[in-house]
């Protein structure tokens, strides 16, 4: 008997078949969370062609079906990522519980589930940063038109996406009030105030909070958002030497927090000059890899911002190496700043969810078990479910103790294959059955969300659960961490010749090429790279190469061997420079 129900219970967890011990109830509640599901999908669709132009409109007029999954739960993802990447994201989003839409297009709603990863990032990264310390803080949200517009190398980078505040209630205001794009601006007025003498640097302070930044591109979940959560990090420094380990020891932190937490490679680089901060020395970034678009996409980046806003908001303190007699003009401090979104977020889900739905790696999932219990019919009496509802608390006791997340589902109208269908879908990494034989036999049946089907069967005394579960929860979170890693380094191609460049970009790669660093020659790239109009009109945007050219990503700090300095020319064709570096260049988002 046991074996027909886990036969079965692998049958459903690889969509071979229907749970058949659906309730009437169970499949009113499926029924109506379907129902709004396609209602926000639906809206996401018309505030996608609003706001993606008369082409995007124009294309919309003939729109190719939306090709269903075949045998798909009835409240499961019905989008193949690898048919409709962009529909296949919002459902996995939306169905998982993850977020919702809000009335305002490019505003969303962070449900518990991903507001928790996001807590578990803010506590890593906070203890880190306070071990170098610094402090959290808080600015005001609003910023002057005149204090604004001080940098202008700065603002001209956000201007075209600043939220301005024009009136209070039916008054016009007397100047208009920025809402922040970002806290320089903010910020720096008061250090030039509380900077007084060297003694009083570094000056070190964080802000978690949230910006907006008025996109008129097209929105999308976590990635590309008018209002983000985000921690962005302003410090000070006496020289430049200081500024600059700082900036490091934070990109690594960065790199830590998507390689240690979220399972997710990333690769270290510098900015080139026309992609740094607009109004900074030099950028440092961590760069990711999204397979099934094989776009590029910025992780975080860490700036050294040097002197010029020092110069520009009069942040100085008198020379240390003066004497009484001495008379040696004031020093500009150097400044940096670094800043991490709730992008994180949409990149670890791009990278490890599937047609099934969300996988969320252990070690930031707000439920890392779930416990079902099974084999429980309507010949059960009373007597034996509450048995073995009391053995299936007893068990989530036990991993309480061994610091484990972990929740029963005990909810009355719903058939197991129905509960493991609804776990999966928001990528619970590890769920545990538990029925007659199992208390019997002393032991728990194990099914990673990580693997598909029997695979990911297994079996744990109950005797070594407390020990054994965290060590599946570490094993699923390498794993997810080394496919991720592998399917980056397959698709990083290192190219010299032109002919290959564009495509190895159609085939989802991006490419290490031999480049001079110019501006001109990076505009050039990007043009030549890009896809001509017309061509794969038909396939859906986000399983295509876009049609936008690559960009650079960065100029990693690992340098592969091959290029000799004077002698190597840089692989744009037109350009009559040699290459100074090797530099990453994809599409990306």
């Amino acid at each position: 008997m046991e074996e027909q129900v886990a036969d079965r219970t692998a049958a459903i967890n690889s969509e071979q078949v229907e749970p058949q011990e659906q309730s009437k109830n169970a499949l009113k509640k499926a029924a109506k969370q379907k129902k709004l599901a396609d209602g926000k999908a639906n809206k996401s669709a018309t505030n996608t062609t609003k706001e993606a132009g008369r082409a995007a409109a124009t294309k919309a007029t003939n729109p190719a079906p939306k090709k269903k999954i075949e045998g798909a739960a009835l409240i499961g993802i019905d989008v193949a990522k690898e048919d409709d990447f962009s529909a296949w994201y919002a459902q996995v989003l939306t169905k998982g519980e993850m977020l919702d839409y809000y009335d305002i297009s490019g505003c969303y709603i962070l449900k518990p589930a991903s507001y928790f990863i996001w807590e578990e990032v803010q506590n890593w990264f906070n203890k880190k940063i306070k071990s170098i310390g610094v402090r959290n803080c808080a600015f005001p949200l609003f910023v002057s038109q005149d204090v604004l517009e001080k940098e202008k190398a700065h603002i001209e980078g956000f201007a075209a996406e600043v939220a301005w505040v024009t009136h209070a209630g039916k008054s016009p205001l007397e100047k208009k009030i920025a809402i922040r794009p970002t806290s320089e601006t903010v910020m720096y007025p008061y250090y030039a105030k509380w900077i007084r003498s060297h003694r009083d640097l570094p000056l070190r302070l964080n802000q978690w909070n949230s910006v907006v930044r008025w996109e008129f591109k097209h929105p999308q979940p976590f990635l590309r958002t008018r209002e983000f959560h985000w921690q962005e990090g302003h410090t000070a420094h006496l020289t430049k030497e200081g500024a600059g380990e700082e900036v490091l020891q934070i990109l690594e932190w960065y790199a830590g927090v998507y390689e240690e937490l979220l399972a997710v490679p990333v690769i270290r680089g510098t900015k080139t000059e026309k992609e740094k901060f607009a109004g900074g020395l030099y950028t440092t970034t961590v760069e990711g890899y999204i397979p099934e678009t094989g776009r590029g996409i910025q992780g975080g980046t860490s700036h050294c911002l040097g002197q010029n806003f020092s110069k520009m908001f009069g942040i100085t303190v008198e020379d240390p190496s003066n004497r009484e007699d001495d008379k040696k003009p004031a020093l500009h401090v150097w400044q940096n700043s670094w800043g991490l979104s709730t992008r994180v977020i949409g990149v670890m889900v791009m990278i490890h969810s599937d047609n099934r739905g969300l996988v969320i790696p252990p070690r930031v999932v707000e439920t890392q078990v779930i416990i079902v219990p099974v084999g429980i019919t309507k010949n059960t009496s009373e007597d034996e479910k509450s048995k073995l509802y009391g053995e299936v608390d007893a068990l989530a006791t036990v991993l309480k103790a061994a610091d484990v997340r972990v929740e029963t589902d005990k909810r009355e109208g719903y058939s197991p294959g129905w509960k493991f269908n609804d776990w999966e879908m928001r990528g619970v990494p590890l769920r545990l059955e538990f029925g007659p034989g199992e208390s019997k036999g002393h032991y728990v049946t194990t099914s990673r969300r990580d693997l598909p089907g029997k695979e990911s069967k297994g079996q744990i005394q109950i005797t070594e659960l407390g020990a054994e579960v965290p060590q599946l929860l570490e094993t699923i979170q390498a794993d997810l961490y080394r496919r991720a890693e592998e399917k980056f380094k397959s698709h990083t191609k290192q190219i010299t010749d032109w002919d290959e460049f564009v495509p190895a970009l159609n085939a989802k790669n991006v490419c290490l090429i031999p480049f001079c660093l110019t501006e001109k020659c990076e505009d050039e790239i990007k043009e030549m790279s890009a896809k001509k109009e017309g061509e794969g009109e038909d396939v859906p945007e986000d399983a295509k190469a876009p049609s936008m050219g690559a960009k650079s990503l960065c100029i990693p700090f690992e340098q592969p061997e091959g290029l000799v300095n004077g002698e190597t020319k840089c692989t744009n064709p037109n350009c009559g420079n040699m290459a100074e570096k090797w530099c990453l260049f994809g599409r990306s988002y």
